[in-house]
């Protein structure tokens, strides 16, 4: 059976963190692990944690708050360069305050 590979366009930015994670993987398994394997385990955190019906829950309830870009807000937001980190505080700030407002 022949291995399929798909190439997946991100932002600069999410590139750049999906590296770092990679290399903090990298560094705590003491062998590399490549940035395809990085969102392989990432995703399987992902699916391990949602398994529990309670994590489920409480995830899927923070997302129906968060204020998130469309997928084409968010493609152009992280395209353009000049971006100030303010903006992208004032997102992280909202969406932390409504989070905290759940947990209340």
């Amino acid at each position: 059976m022949a291995s399929m590979v798909e190439t997946l366009n991100l932002p600069l930015r999410v590139y750049e963190d999906l590296i770092k994670v990679s290399e903090e993987l990298s560094f705590m398994a003491k062998k590399s692990v490549s940035p395809s394997m990085t969102v392989d385990l990432l995703m399987e955190v992902y699916r391990a944690h949602l398994n529990n019906p309670c994590a489920l829950d409480i995830f899927s309830q923070q997302m129906q708050t968060l204020n998130l870009m469309s997928p084409e807000e968010f493609d152009k937001y992280w395209d353009e360069p000049i971006k100030t980190e303010k903006t992208n505080q004032n997102l992280k700030t909202k969406n932390i305050k409504k989070i905290q407002k759940k947990k209340i």
